[in-house]
């Protein structure tokens, strides 16, 4: 896995110090990004939505859940910013599930933008294009090691085949 510099790692902690205590409201403005960004993505969340609309999908239980499941990723990446590596098994096999969701490796692209828009909204001034980048340096690393996931499970595809 990539390193991260000390100014990298100290500015996503400063940053997400007040957004982690508060982290569905956060992940809510993310998905809400994320799937005008993608709305084909919406149809990867099959919960009891009565017109399959986003705000139906945003306000379902199950959804809140998925929300503050993927906050709590991100709050375990930032909490191991000096160790990224002790959360590589976790992320490879998160990025197996996401494969069998039904999720594309290309779709993490859209979803980093969606994770930067809400740190945008959230942190206001305070988002400045260093920490854009210190943000952008920690997802493609935990990016890199989701991905893996789908390579691995194609090898074992391939093997088992």
């Amino acid at each position: 896995m990539e390193k991260l510099t000390g100014k990298d790692k100290e500015l996503i902690r400063n940053s997400w110090e007040s957004l982690g205590k508060n982290k569905v409201p956060h992940g809510i403005v993310m998905f809400t990004r994320l799937f005008e960004l993608d709305p084909e993505l919406l149809s990867l969340f099959h919960y009891n939505i009565k017109d399959g609309s986003m705000q139906d999908c945003l306000s379902s239980p199950e959804f809140l859940d998925h929300v503050t499941k993927v906050m709590l990723v991100i709050d375990a990446a930032v909490s191991n910013l000096d160790d990224l590596n002790t959360l590589e098994e976790y992320l490879i096999n998160l990025g197996r599930k996401h494969e069998a969701a039904g999720v594309k490796v290309q779709s993490f692209a859209v979803v980093g933008e969606s994770l930067l828009y809400m740190l945008q909204c959230s942190l206001g001034p305070a988002y400045t294009a260093t920490l854009r980048q210190a943000w952008l340096n920690m997802y493609s690393i935990v990016v890199a090691a989701m991905s893996s996931g789908w390579t691995k499970n194609d090898y074992l595809k391939t093997v088992h085949n």
